[in-house]
């Protein structure tokens, strides 16, 4: 059984900014997750087709998809109307973004802070499985700049008292350090998920200090795809195969195969239509993979 747990966001945080992919495009590549171990993965998000036309048809996708055994299938939804259209789509894991910045969450969802936490609560009362609040600009914001850790603990306990099942922390503008890192674990404890971008080339780094202060869920996108369509200057996630084969060296246990990993990765650069950021889909692995190698 794998020791960490990896949330693939890539067919939704990956693609949100991306040209919109048809259905049948999307399927594929999450097919090809699934192919490689991950068997946590957010879908896509039920969110306006104007704000995000990245994102539209996600019910086609989930229904393309079908029920999967042993898979967490996790949709973003904005609020309670967004909620209700994952539900119907047939979906029991939820995620909703509140941010620690007014300014991003206004830019982010139209809301304050408050309206987004009274949203949560209403995105629990229809009954889902697990509803997971993420927290944007956990570690600063270009708005507001740093963002104390208490402030953020303060809301992460807003949210679980409005029900929320679990807390991930995100880097939305790529602000963290390991130092801040360390910082609001201090406060918060390592029982949640963290969410990282690469903006400023931080994002390995700060995964493993929270690996050392004792996380063990992250998000990751495919090939570091994705960013915030409402944060200037947001680089990518951090990307899937990279942490992986960090953690594979490590010895690790993620459940994921890193050889169909990058063949992922290689079908989401095909799909986007560009190369993707990740470092070990451009250099390789640090050893020849068994199936590549030639001594096999």
């Amino acid at each position: 059984m794998a020791d960490i747990d990896i949330r693939e966001v890539g067919p939704r945080d990956g693609l949100q900014i991306e040209a919109p992919l048809p259905v049948d495009a999307r399927v594929r590549l999450i097919e090809a997750l699934l192919d490689a171990g991950l068997h946590h993965i957010e879908v896509g998000s039920f969110v306006s087709p104007q704000a995000v036309p990245a994102m539209a048809d996600t019910g086609a996708v989930v229904a393309a998809l079908g029920p999967r055994a042993g898979v967490r299938m996790v949709a973003l939804v904005p609020n309670r109307k967004g909620a209700e259209l994952a539900t119907d789509a047939g979906l029991t894991d939820l995620s909703v973004t509140v941010s620690a910045s007014p300014a991003y969450n206004e830019k982010n969802v139209g809301m304050s802070i408050l309206e987004s936490i009274a949203q949560v609560a209403q995105i629990v009362s229809i009954g889902p499985a697990s509803v997971d609040a993420v927290v944007s600009c956990a570690f600063g914001s270009p708005d507001e700049g740093d963002i104390a850790p208490t402030v953020v603990a303060a809301l992460a306990d807003r949210l679980l008292d409005a029900g929320a099942t679990s807390l991930t922390y995100a880097d939305t503008t790529g602000m963290a350090t390991p130092r801040r890192v360390d910082d609001l674990l201090a406060e918060t404890g390592p029982a949640v998920g963290l969410h990282f971008h690469e903006t400023r080339g931080t994002g390995l780094v700060n995964a493993y200090a929270a690996l050392l202060a004792g996380v063990r869920r992250f998000d990751t996108s495919i090939g570091g795809l994705g960013g915030s369509p409402f944060a200037d200057g947001a680089a990518g996630n951090l990307a899937t195969e990279d942490l992986v084969h960090l953690l594979d060296d490590l010895g690790r246990s993620t459940g994921v195969d890193l050889d169909r990993l990058l063949a992922a990765s290689e079908l989401a650069a095909s799909l986007v239509g560009h190369s993707v950021p990740s470092r070990v889909a451009a250099a390789g692995p640090r050893l020849p993979l068994p199936s590549r190698s030639r001594l096999a």
